[in-house]
């Protein structure tokens, strides 16, 4: 599905990562650690077209990522360590924005993301009134609602609680069994069947 050819980048003067190369197929999960600095995040926004400062090449489906660019994004969820949420808006005018931008969802589908979600009784109420945690499932019922293939999440478990990060893992688990891939990079101690796993190291 995606594959990433000897890739070098450099952040202020420091190489973060050199002839970094990987694949990743259908039907599985790939976990990037590392310790802080050591480029996790960069790596990500690199693949998902956010970050244009490095060298080597990305193919998706087996041709080259610019060739392919329409589909890639097509079939590609991301969602980053910073919540893209907005906080005077509810969950349910949040997830009604971000699903108009690319497969439009009416409310039915969207009310039953929040309820998988763990949200049943704060679709209507402004996000700066829920917890961190809650704040955070916003963000997440947008795996409910988008026929990706691909889904890149940095750090998506952080303020969740122990209910809210096995809910997490059993929806990765269930994306991969049915054909999805994921990337992922967390400090949480994953527990997900067939999990590979990419460590970056801290280059100088």
């Amino acid at each position: 599905m995606l594959e990433v050819r000897a890739l070098n980048c450099e952040r202020n003067d420091r190489l973060l990562f050199r002839d970094l190369s990987f694949t990743l197929e259908a039907g599985q999960a790939l976990q990037v650690k590392g310790g802080n600095g050591s480029g996790k995040t960069t790596l990500l926004r690199i693949i998902c077209g956010l970050n244009d400062s490095y060298s080597g090449e990305l193919f998706w489906h087996g041709a080259p990522l610019g060739e392919r660019r329409d589909a890639f994004y097509a079939g590609l969820l991301y969602i980053g360590h910073r919540v893209a949420v907005n906080r005077v808006l509810t969950p349910l005018e949040n997830l009604r924005w971000s699903s108009r931008l690319r497969n439009p969802a009416d409310d039915g589908p969207i009310n039953e993301a929040l309820v998988h979600i763990g949200l049943a009784g704060h679709e209507d109420s402004p996000c700066h009134s829920l917890s961190a945690g809650q704040y955070q499932r916003v963000s997440l019922a947008r795996l409910f609602l988008r026929g990706a293939g691909l889904w890149v999440l940095d750090e998506p478990f952080t303020t969740l609680d122990t209910h809210g990060v096995t809910l997490l893992e059993n929806l990765v688990t269930r994306h991969t069994e049915s054909g999805g891939a994921v990337l992922i990079t967390t400090h949480h101690k994953l527990s997900l069947p067939g999990l590979r796993a990419l460590t970056l190291g801290v280059a100088r």
